[in-house]
């Protein structure tokens, strides 16, 4: 094996550098993957944003174990892996090696390409602390189903967290499930049961339609559970407005003016929880949601390959710096990289 790789490092501005670095070494608890598609979220090109400070921002590993550290008993050289890297930590996905924890790591099934593969660790995981973990929204867990009605907003549904979101909701009888989507609805109707109460509502037709969409939706049922994929753009806004103001909960994705939600608990999401205090809910979890992906109730997210492996990642961050993914996730096959041989 080589001892430099091409990694991609990328800064302010989603501008993007190529260059030589050392292959990182596992530790204990850790994999070495070979990574032969790395995902990418618009977390990728925020964070070198807000912190001005330029890394290997990619989080979203699909290849094949290279090596493993010390006390890793579920996987070996050559296993076919996807895997959520440690956030803001060295070794991330853009480039030809990548690092990351056993617990955050799941063998792909057989049936599933490296690409879907790589779509699929950092939005499911964030999609099950949303839902699942009791800082959040607290839901019933997939082995442990609700048996009553539970009507759960979820905004953004073709969003990839979104869609993730519809599905372990829907694997943990949570219905009905409304969700806000616009262009993906297409999309989204495929992931949605329309005999157990699940419905769209199209924000194209603008806040007040939203709203009272929701409200009718509602059926007179107290909203008591929202997930904000979005963020941004007034979609906590309109939750406020149809949230119950004492028993609703809402859990949002980016720092958002909690004063526009007047009531409620509010929590945000964090997925970086998986690798410190909830390490054993991110491993039962993405577990669960590996088996999902082998028995077909779990769906990878739609993807696009950008061409050119790590030299596509500035054109594939900037378009989702431009709003320009809708239902859909950009994904790089590393091999296409100029200068990478293996």
């Amino acid at each position: 094996m080589a001892i430099t790789m091409k990694e991609a490092i990328v800064a302010k501005g989603a501008v993007v550098k190529i260059v030589d670095s050392e292959i990182p070494k596992p530790g204990q608890g850790q994999l070495l993957i070979r990574v032969v598609v790395s995902g990418s979220n618009p977390k990728d090109w925020k964070v070198p944003e807000w912190t001005n400070k330029e890394h290997n921002s990619g989080d979203d590993i699909a290849g094949v174990v290279e090596a493993v550290g010390e006390n890793v008993r579920l996987f070996k050289k050559g296993d076919r892996v996807a895997a959520f890297h440690e956030m803001m930590t060295p070794g991330g996905s853009f480039a030809e090696y990548a690092i990351a924890w056993e617990h955050t790591t799941i063998h792909i099934p057989d049936k599933l390409s490296f690409e879907d593969a790589a779509t699929v660790p950092l939005v499911s995981l964030t999609a099950a602390v949303g839902l699942f973990q009791s800082a959040n929204l607290g839901l019933p867990s997939p082995w442990d189903p609700a048996t009553t009605s539970t009507p759960l907003l979820i905004y953004g549904g073709a969003s990839s967290v979104g869609s993730a979101a519809i599905q372990l909701a829907a694997r943990a009888n949570i219905h009905p499930i409304i969700t806000v989507a616009g262009n993906g609805i297409p999309f989204v109707e495929t992931l949605l049961d329309r005999s157990k109460g699940d419905t769209i509502i199209d924000y194209r037709q603008g806040d007040e339609a939203v709203v009272e969409g929701i409200y009718h939706e509602l059926k007179g049922a107290k909203l008591k559970y929202a997930f904000d994929t979005i963020s941004e753009k007034g979609s906590y806004v309109n939750i406020g407005k149809v949230l119950d103001p004492k028993e609703g909960r809402i859990t949002f994705v980016l720092p958002i003016d909690e004063s526009l939600v007047p009531g409620g608990y509010k929590h945000r999401t964090m997925v970086g929880d998986v690798h410190a205090e909830w390490k054993d809910f991110g491993f039962v979890h993405f577990q669960n949601i590996a088996r999902g992906l082998a028995e077909g109730w779990f769906k990878a997210h739609p993807y696009q390959v950008v061409g050119g492996g790590l030299d596509g990642v500035e054109e594939g961050l900037t378009n989702l710096k431009n709003g320009k993914a809708s239902a859909l996730k950009y994904v790089f096959r590393i091999g296409e990289t100029e200068g990478v041989t293996g």
